[in-house]
């Protein structure tokens, strides 16, 4: 006997996708998300390519329908602990981290997170960029509304002091002494949508990542340009906080490589291209570099928004970029980043000097997708 209900892993673009088409056939849908909200990297985006529409637009309804459907149980900040049984009939083991809030009482007013006097760099949601209160919500829209406390770095936990939080709650939702709880589920089938990590780009030292203050990789550019990102959607510098006159970017960081993946990410050309062009929309002076090796764009309307991003004025060259230094030698190069690539269509070598450069990093399976 088939069990009719489904559980799916991972709450991004794609997991919300599956739960609601199943969902809306008549399946009791498990949505299951280890992050505080559902959303994904999607939400992290500021437009989207070729329409270059605002990735909020499409996928928020998406989130609050999820969240609302009468055949979906939402269980975000849960990991799958086990799956037991066979095809058909899984008995599914879910872990459901302490958020510290107790949820039939929270009204999601943000109060507590307002008055928390403690914060601490995002590393996750504004890819390093910006910061975050140690009770939170990743970002405004967040489904469910409901906060978390990061208890590594609550006062409360490490001190036993502050408790702002529970202080100013309105309606006493505040539970330090919440534990985590095991749900068991009965599901016949498994989606796995666990979505990717973006390569590392430290494992390029070359690049200068980490090292030269002014290379960002692709997600904290797009949180740079996101209206609603840490600089409000300027494009700036990291040392200086000053907005670039030239900005090169990198095409196939980690991907296509045979040192390191040798598939093709097929986001990061299209990625790029958009980068181009918002850095033209944000900067009309600005001269924008793509380094590429192929452009891969193989998608409807694709090829078209390559021909814009040209006729906008981006300078394509085409070669993969040996290195990035900050080592002047030529006059002009003075407290500039040096991107030294063989341009294989005009058979030279080209030294460009340029104030940004963005790393477009490709995508791998996450980390403990195997688990």
């Amino acid at each position: 006997n088939i069990n009719p209900n489904v559980m799916v892993v991972g709450g991004g673009i794609a997991g919300i996708t599956g739960a609601l088409e199943l969902a809306n056939a008549g399946h009791h849908v498990y949505l299951i998300e280890r992050e505080p909200s559902i959303g994904g990297h999607m939400a992290q985006l500021d437009k989207t390519f070729p329409t270059l529409d605002c990735s909020a637009c499409i996928l928020t309804p998406r989130m609050v329908e999820a969240g609302q459907h009468p055949n979906i149980t939402l269980l975000s900040y849960s990991e799958v602990e086990e799956v037991d049984g066979y095809l058909g009939n899984f008995t599914v083991t879910v872990r459901k981290k302490a958020r510290y809030i107790n949820e039939e009482l929270c009204t999601g007013c943000g109060i507590c997170i307002e008055k928390c006097p403690w914060s601490v760099t995002d590393e996750v949601f504004e890819a390093g960029l910006g910061s975050r209160k140690v009770i939170y919500r990743p970002f405004p829209q967040a489904v469910p509304k409901y906060p978390v406390i990061d208890t590594e770095n609550c006062i409360y936990f490490n001190r036993n002091k502050c408790k702002a939080c529970q202080i100013f709650c309105p309606t006493d939702a505040i539970d330090f002494e919440q534990q985590d709880e095991l749900v068991q589920l009965n599901v016949g089938s498994v989606i796995l949508a666990t979505g990717y990590d973006l390569f590392d780009v430290r494992k390029m030292p070359q690049y200068g990542y980490g090292r030269l203050a002014n290379v960002f990789t692709s997600l904290e550019f797009e949180r740079m340009v996101n209206a609603a990102g840490p600089t409000n959607g300027k494009i700036v510098m990291r040392d200086t906080e000053t907005q670039p006159k030239s900005v090169a970017i990198v095409h196939c960081v980690g991907s296509r490589d045979k040192n390191h993946n040798e598939y093709c990410s097929r986001v990061c050309c299209m990625y790029s291209l958009k980068f181009a062009h918002l850095v033209h929309e944000r900067l009309p002076n600005a001269d924008v570099y793509n380094f590429y090796i192929d452009i891969r764009a193989a998608g409807k309307r694709y090829e078209e928004f390559y021909h814009r991003v040209m006729a906008e004025g981006a300078n394509f060259i085409r070669g993969r970029v040996a290195e990035i230094t900050d080592a002047a030698r030529l006059p002009g190069e003075e407290g500039k980043l040096i991107v030294q690539a063989y341009d294989t269509l005009a058979g030279i070598q080209r030294r460009v000097p340029v104030d940004m450069v963005i790393l477009s990093a490709g995508v791998e399976s996450r980390k403990d997708a195997q688990d």
